[in-house]
């Protein structure tokens, strides 16, 4: 199970901190990812984490303004994302795939990810 929470209303330039929450599955055996859905538009993944050895991934749009980490003691991966920007509103959702070494092959498929939380709104206002 995964819960995501930290969503909310931020004006542009603000910062927000998404928390995703796995229970019921080894942690260390998984990849966390984060995607995102915008009204009208195809689910696009955002950021990853592997549990394995921390390595991580970002797309393009958002690199140098998200950060993604792990809590290994509360199995618990944070999305901090700063220096946010009207195009960034959309439902994030975060989910899990198991590796066994590293990332994913393809952490921005949705192929990729055996369990999906619920989503948690973030609305960037200009």
């Amino acid at each position: 199970q995964l819960q995501a929470s930290g969503g909310g209303l931020v004006q542009a330039g603000g910062s927000l901190r998404l928390s995703c929450a796995a229970s019921g599955f080894t942690f260390d055996d998984y990849a966390i990812g984060w995607f995102r859905q915008a009204p009208g538009k195809e689910r696009e993944g955002v950021s990853c984490i592997s549990s394995r050895d921390g390595s991580t991934y970002y797309a393009d749009s958002v690199k140098g303004r998200f950060t993604i980490s792990s809590d290994h003691a509360k199995n618990t991966v944070y999305l901090q994302m700063n220096s946010l920007k009207p195009e960034d509103t959309a439902v994030y959702y975060c989910a899990a795939g198991s590796v066994v070494a590293g990332l994913l092959r393809r952490p921005d498929l949705i192929q990729e990810y055996d369990y999906w939380g619920q989503g948690t709104q973030v609305t960037v206002s200009s």
